[in-house]
């Protein structure tokens, strides 16, 4: 059985494909695919990012540009990866401002392993 970080996982990797191969039918991102793929899957990241008075569509477009690392216009996964770090981290960011929604799921002692900056220095 898988564990729920793998699943997450699967499913970051899967949205990628589903995009990757709509045209043409190939492994990689377009800006058209990239665009569809935030668009579609990830709204609350691009309302919780984008900087006020900048257009939707041109800060997908710098996102694009920036994990675009070798200028081919179009992104690998691993260039992917850079934007899906983003997501992550603003994710992240979102569970701490929500803390008593379903999902924050985790507490902010020492059991979880790393620091959230709550408690002082030893």
């Amino acid at each position: 059985m898988k564990t729920d970080l793998e699943l997450a996982l699967d499913c970051a990797v899967n949205i990628y494909h589903q995009y990757a191969v709509k045209k043409p039918l190939d492994d990689y991102l377009d800006r058209g695919e990239f665009k569809a793929l935030l668009t579609d899957n990830a709204k609350p990241f691009l309302a919780h990012t984008t900087p006020p008075g900048l257009d939707r569509d041109v800060y997908i477009n710098q996102l694009f540009n920036r994990a675009d690392r070798n200028r081919n216009g179009r992104l690998k996964f691993t260039e992917f990866l850079t934007t899906l770090i983003l997501i992550f981290i603003e994710a992240h960011k979102r569970s701490h401002q929500h803390p008593n929604e379903p999902g924050h799921g985790h507490e902010h002692g020492h059991k979880h392993g790393h620091d959230h900056g709550h408690s002082p220095q030893h």
